[in-house]
């Protein structure tokens, strides 16, 4: 809504912004004026609408139908806005990546880059390369400089899976950039600063990790700032008809086969797995 209004009853028109009016404007504005403040309020509800967007299909994406997925839906609801760093716990499986993404969605970054790192998947040296980057010359192979995926990420998110197995030496490092924003690329005694939120994954115990020397204790409360478990699917069973439902429907489009539901006997059996 924008308020036309004469210019000896103003306060009616700053009453009607209180009540929830885009803007006001006199009723001798130029057209161009007038043109410009519609073209703002365009974009303005265009970028609410997005944001709605991406909300509803990242909680459909959840299917939350259980207790426990509510609770999980909740807490990243109210954490997505801010630049928390959040450490998502749980088994192999569960949809720890779904949830970093759906975090990165909701958040005001949700227009930079958001990458995905699995620690577990490359050698020690390796990662710390991919992380920070490398100078030409810093190790065999070091063809040329290169990026690394911070700073690839600056201004969005980073998703480090796999966290509870990533080296210690490269744990430090790591710690450098939640404490000042700083990663150092290997083979530069430069530091450079980068603007990433950090969550976090595994599906190990990192108080036990941390009790048994495998994990920098100083780093996991840096980690560990917001901290969300995700349920195994044996937990939340409400759930298992709902995906199976989704899957099917899902792929007989991908093969163009007729839609096909799911018999009492199918869900029964699947229930009994662990």
């Amino acid at each position: 809504i924008i308020l036309l209004f004469d210019v000896a009853k103003l306060e009616r028109a700053l009453d009607g912004i209180r009540q929830g009016a885009y803007f006001y404007l006199p009723r001798s504005v130029m057209p161009s004026d007038a043109a410009l403040v519609v073209h703002k309020a365009i974009r303005n509800i265009a970028h609410e609408s997005a944001a709605h967007s991406y909300e509803h299909s990242a909680f459909e994406d959840l299917a939350g139908a259980s207790p426990a997925m509510k609770r999980v839906i909740e807490v990243i609801s109210k954490v997505a806005p801010t630049d928390s760093t959040v450490l998502l716990l749980g088994e192999s499986g569960t949809g720890k990546e779904l949830l970093a993404t759906t975090i990165h969605r909701l958040s005001p970054r949700r227009d930079m880059p958001f990458i995905a790192i699995n620690c577990a998947a490359l050698p020690d040296q390796l990662l710390e390369s991919e992380m920070f980057g490398h100078m030409k010359g810093s190790f065999t192979g070091a063809d040329a400089d290169k990026r690394g995926l911070f700073e690839e990420a600056d201004g969005g998110t980073i998703f480090l899976d796999e966290i509870g197995d990533m080296a210690l030496v490269t744990q430090a490092k790591l710690l450098r950039v939640l404490q000042n924003g700083e990663i150092r690329a290997v083979g530069s005694a430069k530091p450079k600063h980068v603007d990433v939120r950090v969550i976090a994954a595994t599906n190990r115990d990192l108080e036990r990790a941390v009790e048994n020397l495998g994990f920098r204790e100083d780093l996991y409360f840096r980690l560990n700032v917001i901290q969300v478990r995700i349920p195994p699917l044996r937990e939340r069973q409400e759930e298992i008809a709902p995906l199976v439902e989704f899957f099917l429907s899902k792929y007989a489009k991908v093969y163009r086969r007729p839609a096909v539901r799911p018999s009492p006997t199918l869900l029964h059996a699947l229930r009994q797995y662990s």
